[in-house]
C-alpha cells in the first residue's frame, strides 16, 4: 500500500521547486493532490499532467495566498473533488529583497510576511477548521528555512517571516495535539530551485555558493520531499512542535573558525 492511500493533500507553490516535488512524490504515494499555484497556470498544468500520466489524482487552483476569500476557495474547490483535505504543505514563499532595513519600503516588508506568514496562517486556520468539523486526523508540514535561525543582512524581511511561521507550527502543535493533528516545519538549506536560479544556471556560482555547506553541494527539491513524504505518512505520527533540518550540515558549519 502507498504511504499516503486515501489522503487528501494540499501543496501551496506546487508549480516550481520543493512544492512541485512534493506533489508529484505524494501523488505517487497515494495522495489525491491539490495542486495550488499563484499565477503560472503553464507549470502547474504540467504538474497536473505528470501526475495524471503516473497514475495520480489532482486538480489545480489559482490562489493567492495572502488573500482569505482565495484560500477559502481552495478548500471549497478540495472538498468537492475529494473531500476532506487530511495534508497540508505550506511551500508558497518569496525570497529576500536583498535590502537593508532603512531603505526597505513597508509596503514590501508587509508583502514578505503576508505572503511568508500570513498565507499559512490562513492555510492551517482553514485546514484545522475541517478537519474538526470532520473529526479527522491531519499532518501540517510547513516549509520554512534555515534562516528561521540564521539571521542573513539583507533578509529581514524573509527571515522576520521564516522566524514567525517556525514559533506559529510550535503554537499550532500545542493547540492540536490532542486532536491528532500533527504540525512540524521543514527547514532547508539551499535547494535548487527557482530562487537559487543562478546557481542552477552556473556552475561557478553554485560552487561559490556552496563552499560554506560541509557536504560542498545543495540539496534537490525532490529530497526536500522526501522529507515531507515522511512528516505527511504515519511513520511521523508522534512526532509534531518539531523543526526538521535539511541543510547538508550549513547551521555547524557556520561557527568554525571564531
Amino acid at each position: 500500500m502507498a504511504r499516503l492511500d486515501k489522503s487528501v493533500a494540499i501543496v501551496t507553490g506546487a508549480s516550481s521547486g520543493i512544492g512541485k516535488a512534493t506533489a508529484q512524490l505524494f501523488a505517487r504515494e497515494g495522495a489525491a493532490v491539490v495542486v495550488v499555484h499563484h499565477d503560472d497556470p503553464d507549470e502547474a498544468k504540467k504538474v497536473l499532467d505528470a501526475i495524471g500520466e503516473a497514475g495520480g489524482r489532482a486538480i489545480m487552483v489559482a490562489a493567492d495566498v495572502r488573500d482569505e476569500g482565495d484560500v477559502d476557495m481552495v478548500f471549497e474547490q478540495a472538498h468537492k473533488a475529494f473531500g476532506v483535505p487530511t495534508i497540508l504543505v505550506n511551500s508558497a514563499g518569496v525570497d529576500a529583497a536583498g535590502i537593508s532595513v532603512a531603505d526597505m519600503e513597508l509596503d514590501h516588508f508587509e508583502m514578505v510576511l503576508r505572503t511568508n506568514l500570513v498565507g499559512p496562517f490562513l492555510f492551517c486556520r482553514a485546514f484545522v477548521r475541517g478537519c474538526k468539523a470532520a473529526k479527522a486526523r491531519g499532518k501540517i508540514i510547513n516549509v520554512t528555512s534555515v534562516h528561521e535561525d540564521i539571521p542573513r543582512a539583507g533578509a529581514a524581511d524573509y527571515c522576520a517571516s521564516k522566524g514567525g511561521l517556525r514559533n506559529l507550527t510550535r503554537c499550532l502543535a500545542l493547540e492540536l495535539a490532542e486532536q491528532g493533528i500533527n504540525v512540524n516545519n521543514l527547514a532547508p538549506g539551499m535547494v535548487l530551485t527557482p530562487m537559487n536560479q543562478e546557481a542552477i544556471d552556473d556552475p561557478k556560482v553554485r560552487e561559490e555558493q556552496t563552499a560554506s555547506i560541509p557536504m560542498k553541494r545543495a540539496a534537490e527539491p525532490e529530497e526536500v520531499a522526501e522529507l515531507a513524504l515522511y512528516l505527511a505518512s504515519k511513520a511521523a505520527d508522534y512526532a509534531t512542535g518539531a523543526t526538521f533540518t535539511l541543510d547538508g550540515g550549513l547551521q555547524f558549519y557556520l561557527g568554525q573558525g571564531a
